[in-house]
């Protein structure tokens, strides 16, 4: 059975950096398309950064390109999610999610067979 644990959120000021683990068990990193998405109050979950490892692509909305970045450790079988120029509408809950689709579907919830339960990062102005 495949889980993954989120950790590392906490509260940080605008400016500041938090790093994101994604612990995968019941299966090895390099077999998905692995993202990160969020989901603020009183809005729908939303993509963040994804990455086929097989091919090396990765892909990040606009709002956080430049900022974060995504990658992976297999020796510990942990995605991150490396987020510095924090601002405050980076405030959400994260998850990240394990899927078998290709690079052109890394955006789309619904390609995601997996989801940990979510880490809170909140950041203050």
């Amino acid at each position: 059975q495949v889980q993954l644990v989120e950790s590392g959120g906490g509260l940080v000021q605008a400016g500041g950096s938090l790093r994101l683990s994604c612990a995968v068990s019941g299966s090895t990193v390099s077999r998905f398309t692995m993202g990160w998405f969020r989901q603020a109050p009183g809005k729908e979950r939303e993509f963040v950064a994804g990455s086929v490892w097989s091919n090396g692509r990765t892909d990040y909305a606009d709002s956080v390109k430049d900022r974060f970045t995504i990658s992976r450790d297999n020796a510990k079988n942990t995605v991150f999610l490396q987020m510095s120029s924090l601002k405050p509408e980076d405030t959400a809950v994260y998850y990240c999610a394990a899927g078998f689709q290709g690079h052109q579907q890394m955006r789309i919830m619904l390609g995601y067979s997996y989801w940990g339960q979510g880490t809170q990062v909140s950041v203050s102005s």
